[in-house]
């Protein structure tokens, strides 16, 4: 019995470790704006919309040069504690990501992050329907 709760503690406390390295780790949320880099496929024009979310409230610009999306980034972030702050730090870095390998707002949530997945999303999708695209 000695052996299983040595077992047990240990787990939690690498566990923990680990939790507080990839935590460690922030991505700044706000990215400046970069101009377009689309190969003369026309003006770049830029998109914003801001969706709340159960932690706080997001807005994404997302920057296109004719149909293509050439950036994204995230001018507003508030969150409503230290915890969802990071966790959409880590979070929007990947998002942006895909939404550029997409080209679009189809794309995949980041796992433990839904709720700013989601809002990520949903802004992406309205950014890009104002500019009446995707």
């Amino acid at each position: 019995m000695k052996r299983a709760a040595w077992y047990l503690v240990a787990g939690t406390v690498t566990g923990f470790a680990g939790v507080l390295v990839l935590h460690g780790r922030g991505a700044p949320a706000a990215q400046p704006a970069a101009a377009g880099t689309g190969g003369g496929a026309g003006p770049a024009q830029a998109g914003q919309a801001t969706e709340q979310f159960g932690y706080g409230k997001l807005a994404v610009k997302v920057t296109v040069t004719g149909k293509r999306v050439v950036n994204v980034t995230v001018p507003v972030l508030q969150t409503l504690d230290p915890t969802s702050q990071q966790i959409s730090e880590q979070a929007i870095p990947m998002l942006k990501s895909e939404v550029l390998a997409a080209d679009g707002a189809q794309i995949n949530g980041v796992s433990g992050a839904t709720f700013t997945s989601q809002a990520y999303v949903n802004s992406v999708q309205a950014a890009l329907d104002k500019l009446h695209l995707k």
